[in-house]
């Protein structure tokens, strides 16, 4: 093959990997993603009382020079103060809010992550194990046992990591619904309530005594802030843990199926052998498993020099701002590092899991590449709080 077919052939791959990945926008929030289509060739759009932001300078000033309401009806924070109640990094100031990153920081910093490593990695050699037999895997099934272990390690929960991502996925979807435009759903704060109180009811489940088996490794006996990670402050607080499963699992869930998609599709596997981060990176990169962030100004200011009132309701597209919508994936000419990691917000409320997000799609994409899977059928999860797959079947390629 010359080298001008090799790169006919990349191009077709890659345009196959960008229409499979389309559809789970298209089939999960049609109307949502057609308004963001449309506008998106404007660093910023105003209609009425919300600010679509697009452009790479307008979501970041909108997350770090226009003070937020982070608690407002419609955003991720108020979202998560009606899942669990107070105690929230989005309704903390000053000195609570500082020592609740620190505890976050101590429990998801590089050595917080090794000592949880185990756990997802004993998940993935159990789950893709029938890939050498010949068998099919569903990944979506194994990213949520995956992603639910990984929880219930890090908050010492003695609870099976299955049932931990379901309550995390259901309370997700019924809190996402506040975030959507259209007619109130009967019943819907009902649902949500109900899935409010499942995932409560497991969070706040009594940790293992010394000596009993729990999810995760290095168990220690009744003491409530007990992690394998060593986060110094308890992690297993009411809200704070709610919040922590919730966006650890949905995140998860939502991006891996959506990573090895595109490697099946566009030929990346061989990536995942040779540098696996640059890889993990870049498909963070075109998912963007949190697309978009849902705020509300607490007061005046600008965004990529469009003026905000106080009140106004920002869609701060991440998506957009890291031009995951025309920039494919490419660890040979990865985008700067200060873009690809938008992804996972910016300033001093970025997400403190970007770290465990990074090293578990990397380890499971190292674990896939093994086997070249290719993908047997897909279908789009139409109800998930985050653009994902409700399965995802792959078989070995070789």
């Amino acid at each position: 093959m010359t080298p001008g077919e090799r790169a006919g052939a990349a191009s077709r791959h890659a345009a196959r990997a960008r229409r499979r990945d389309r559809r789970v926008y298209l089939y999960s929030h049609p109307v949502l993603f057609a308004l963001l289509a449309v506008t998106r060739r404007r660093p910023v759009t105003r209609l009425g009382g919300t600010v679509l932001a697009h452009s790479r300078a307008a979501f970041v000033d909108g997350l770090t020079r226009v003070r937020l309401d982070r608690t407002a009806e419609g955003t991720t924070g108020g979202a998560a103060g009606r899942l669990a109640g107070d105690g929230l990094l989005f309704d903390q100031e000053g000195d609570e809010h500082r020592g609740t990153r620190r505890a976050l920081a101590d429990a998801l910093g590089a050595d917080g992550v090794t000592r949880l490593r185990p756990v997802w990695r004993e998940v993935l050699e159990r789950r893709l194990a029938p890939l050498a037999a010949g068998g099919e895997v569903d990944l979506v099934d194994v990213a949520a046992e995956l992603a639910g272990t990984t929880a219930a390690a890090l908050l010492a929960l003695d609870v099976d990591g299955r049932e931990l991502a379901a309550a995390a996925r259901a309370a997700a979807t019924a809190g996402a619904r506040e975030h959507l435009p259209g007619l109130p759903r009967p019943g819907a704060r009902r649902t949500a309530r109900a899935a409010a109180e499942r995932l409560n009811a497991l969070v706040t489940s009594p940790r293992p005594a010394e000596g009993t088996a729990g999810t995760g490794p290095d168990r220690r006996s009744g003491d409530p802030a007990a992690s394998p990670t060593g986060a110094e402050q308890p992690l297993g607080t009411h809200g704070l843990a709610a919040m922590l499963a919730v966006a650890a699992i949905n995140t998860t869930v939502a991006a891996l199926p959506r990573a090895a998609a595109w490697c099946a599709d566009a030929g990346l596997w061989a990536y995942a052998e040779t540098d696996p981060g640059t890889l993990t990176a870049e498909l963070l990169r075109v998912t963007a498993p949190t697309p978009l962030l849902p705020r509300v100004a607490a007061a005046g200011g600008e965004i990529d020099g469009c003026p905000v009132r106080g009140g106004d309701r920002l869609i701060l597209v991440a998506r957009h701002a890291v031009d995951a919508h025309r920039r494919d994936p490419c660890p040979r000419d990865p985008a700067p590092p200060q873009t690809a990691q938008l992804v996972f917000g910016a300033g001093p409320h970025a997400c403190p899991g970007a770290r465990l997000a990074r090293r578990q799609i990397a380890d499971a994409l190292v674990a896939l590449a093994a086997h070249r899977p290719v993908v047997i059928s897909a279908r789009v999860d139409r109800r998930s709080a985050l653009p994902g797959w409700a399965s995802l079947i792959v078989r070995a390629g070789r």
